[in-house]
């Protein structure tokens, strides 16, 4: 079963953040077969601000259940500490069948976001768009036991945040929210 996590920064955390950092990767390190895609989002979206300060992390998973997941997502050593103010935790489906480690785009090189589709309504976004080439990871966010649709996560490479959001189906969503984001680990 996958699953879609992401840890959201409490306001002012950056320090504890950074004092973690090797017991945050360590912690990863013992999900690297499950792991699809890692990486923290960064701040402002928009572009303005360059300076890197993390506002979250992001997690998708091939873990054997919902309790696998739920103890993966708060036994996090940053969870822990109180550097996260809260946790979406959300079954998931992998549409394009690969990990971030096997995105022809690579690691760096161009501006990379998360875009968080809340869904309401009937099901929107359940198959890839045709320009799959800047996409990372694309799949629908679902209920518990995976029969209900509650949203669409992508992680992809765009020239800005306008075209990131444009993945989605414009007005099929209650809420989109647009963040920057890098590919994690330690590589």
């Amino acid at each position: 079963m996958e699953f879609f996590t992401y840890h959201r920064d409490r306001a002012h955390s950056e320090a504890l953040r950074r004092e973690l950092r090797e017991e945050h990767w360590s912690y990863m390190d013992g999900f690297a077969a499950e792991m699809i895609a890692r990486g923290p989002t960064l701040a402002d979206a928009d572009g303005t601000r360059t300076d890197g300060t993390p506002t979250g992390s992001v997690h998708i998973l091939d873990l054997p259940d919902p309790e696998a997941a739920r103890a993966f997502a708060f036994d996090e050593p940053c969870y822990q500490a109180g550097v996260y103010r809260d946790v979406l935790l959300r079954r998931w489906r992998n549409l394009l069948g690969r990990t971030m480690a096997e995105f022809p785009g690579g690691r760096t090189g161009g501006h990379r976001y998360l875009v968080l589709g809340l869904g309401t309504g009937s099901p929107a976004d359940l198959t890839p768009p045709p320009e799959r080439e800047e996409l990372i990871a694309y799949g629908p966010l679902l209920s518990d036991d995976g029969s209900a649709w509650l949203g669409t996560a992508a992680l992809l490479r765009a020239p800005g945040p306008d075209a990131a959001r444009a993945v989605l189906t414009a007005d099929r969503y209650a809420a989109v929210e647009i963040h920057r984001r890098q590919f994690g680990g330690r590589g």
